[in-house]
């Protein structure tokens, strides 16, 4: 069993390794992606979240509903639903 500090530290260099896979395919204040200006995430930054989780469906899922707040903030003028299904639908399901 590892400790929470250990935890810590896989969490923080996964998330180091991710986001330099991700490249600059970020999302802006408005949830547009900083490069290509498309909604956010883009067809780029979907194929680096899925080579990036490698198989993991559960943490990329957990990732995406981190960011599922802070988008229904930032775009408060589009209906919920829509941001859901920007944020989250577009994940495989599994076989």
């Amino acid at each position: 069993m590892i400790g929470p500090w250990a935890r810590w530290d896989r969490h923080i260099a996964r998330r180091r390794r991710l986001e330099r896979q991700i490249g600059q395919h970020l999302p802006g204040a408005t949830y547009a992606c900083v490069e290509c200006e498309q909604d956010w995430p883009c067809p780029h930054a979907r194929l680096s979240l899925l080579i990036g989780f490698d198989g993991n469906r559960v943490g990329l899922m957990m990732y995406l509903a981190a960011h599922l707040p802070r988008a229904l903030e930032a775009l408060p003028d589009r209906h919920p639903a829509l941001i859901v299904g920007q944020i989250l639908y577009w994940v495989p399901r599994q076989r």
